[in-house]
């Protein structure tokens, strides 16, 4: 190889580098947060977001529905018309502390205060055969938060013993929308394919 066609090679090289860079800064600027994208690990969004799947994240603050709270997040029992990823409220990204692994990735259902008994407020087909508040882990809430649930899935996160009532802190990005397919690529290069 000569010197010239070197020359061209890493040209390219630093040119395709630097497109990558400006555009990682644009999503930033746009999104809020890093990285503005995750990679589905789970079929626990299935139908709305498969496995592999590349879901575009903001700030839970920025486009923020008419029914967001404090933190920007619409739950799906205050939604009303307002929809992301194919159904009724925000799905948010969030990771209890303490939690090993990937953030969670579920849609918000309702909110509640702490001490409060949120099972006349859900739904008892997810549940996971709950007769009251007693009967569940997180019940009555043990602080004020987010009831959460996998589209996919057959109880709520804290029924299930998936996560506890998500505090509003713990939430990290809020999902825009989706690329199918495209997250196989992070899935990949992060070694969960």
């Amino acid at each position: 190889m000569d010197r010239s066609a070197a020359f061209l090679h890493l040209r390219d090289a630093a040119t395709t580098v630097a497109v990558v860079l400006a555009l990682g800064v644009v999503l930033f600027g746009v999104a809020g947060v890093w990285p503005p994208m995750v990679a589905i690990e789970s079929p626990s969004m299935v139908p709305h977001v498969e496995t592999g799947d590349l879901v575009v994240v903001s700030d839970p603050g920025r486009f923020a529905g008419e029914s967001a709270d404090a933190r920007g997040v619409v739950t799906a029992a205050t939604a009303g018309n307002y929809s992301r990823l194919g159904d009724s409220g925000d799905v948010i990204v969030f990771a209890p502390p303490g939690r090993a692994g990937s953030p969670i990735i579920h849609r918000a259902q309702f909110r509640v205060d702490a001490g409060e008994n949120w099972y006349d407020e859900a739904d008892p087909a997810y549940l996971r055969g709950a007769n009251d508040c007693a009967e569940l882990a997180a019940c009555p809430a043990p602080h004020a938060g987010y009831i959460t649930k996998g589209d996919n899935n057959r109880a709520y996160d804290q029924a299930a013993g998936i996560a506890p009532v998500v505090k509003p802190s713990w939430v990290r990005a809020k999902a825009q929308f989706h690329i199918p397919e495209l997250g196989w690529v992070r899935l990949t290069i992060a070694g969960k394919a």
